[in-house]
């Protein structure tokens, strides 16, 4: 059995009843429920579709998401999240370079590394070199000023551990940043990189060795491993290329307003629902929200 679910912005919900009814009644499924009238509904079909994708393009150009999953252990024991525009709304090495004036030049290699053209070590230790000789202050002045959350991760940090969730997350970013974001949402853990500072500048050199694709797969091995949970307990949400094999990995893997060369080897993409969209995704109504 599996489930179907629609979803939209919740700012400026769009999902009709016509449309879910329509749908529910084309491939056969059960009663629709409502998880929150307007944004968000599901139903249960007996089989995977076979016209899925053709059904998920034509809702992409009415705002609506679809997604369609085995309806057993969809409500998932932990959460596994990288950082930079998936729980932020920023790359945080794009907002350090524009402090450091070399703004566009950094943000087109992010660009391209996130998008899978560029390898992401190098990538990285190019951008960083970029930042030598910024003051280290310029961290907290980021922090402070140019970092927002994403709508709706606060929502679901709270539900998802006030559910008895643990919650990591990782980052190919700077524990600079991971650890305040992890401390403002309530994560249990974090990983990242480390910038290396010397006389409180930064050096231009990031620590070894340097958080990528792979090491998100270990940490989702390792801490799977540690708590005593199976790797499809896990609910792992990404956009960038390196988030691929832990998306890949997971239970459910989520590419949330990812690259399309990322999305596209997804099956669960969120490009018009916020982060509440995986708790939608769990079977979790707007009711059950934790308020924060």
């Amino acid at each position: 059995m599996y489930i179907a679910t629609l979803l939209t912005c919740p700012t400026s919900p769009t999902l009709s009843r016509e449309t879910v009814e329509s749908l529910r009644n084309a491939w056969g499924g059960g009663d629709a429920i409502w998880l929150s009238v307007g944004e968000a509904a599901e139903f249960v079909v007996a089989d995977m579709p076979l016209n899925l994708w053709e059904v998920w393009e034509n809702l992409q150009s009415m705002g609506v998401d679809l997604i369609v999953q085995p309806r057993a252990n969809r409500v998932k024991r932990m959460l596994l999240a990288d950082m930079d525009s998936t729980m932020i709304e920023q790359e945080c090495i794009d907002e350090l370079a524009d402090e450091a004036g070399v703004g566009p030049r950094v943000a087109d290699i992010t660009a391209r590394a996130m998008n899978g053209e560029l390898d992401f070590d190098g990538a990285l230790r190019e951008r960083v070199g970029l930042l030598k000789g910024l003051d280290e202050s310029v961290i907290d002045q980021v922090l402070e000023t140019r970092i927002t959350l994403m709508p709706g991760g606060p929502v679901l940090l709270a539900t998802m551990k006030a559910n008895g969730a643990y919650a990591a997350l990782v980052s190919g970013g700077f524990t600079a940043f991971t650890a305040k974001v992890a401390a403002t949402l309530g994560f249990d853990e974090n990983r990242a990189n480390t910038l290396i500072i010397k006389d409180g500048k930064l050096s231009g050199e990031v620590g070894t060795p340097i958080l990528g694709r792979q090491a998100k797969v270990d940490a989702l091995e390792q801490i799977t491993t540690r708590l005593g949970i199976s790797e499809t307990d896990v609910l792992a949400v990404g956009d960038g290329a390196n988030d691929l094999g832990m998306l890949g990995r997971a239970g459910s893997g989520v590419a949330l307003h990812a690259k399309p060369t990322v999305a596209a080897q997804c099956d669960v993409r969120i490009n018009h629902g916020d982060l509440t969209a995986l708790l939608y995704l769990q079977g979790y109504a707007k009711t059950d929200f934790v308020d924060v």
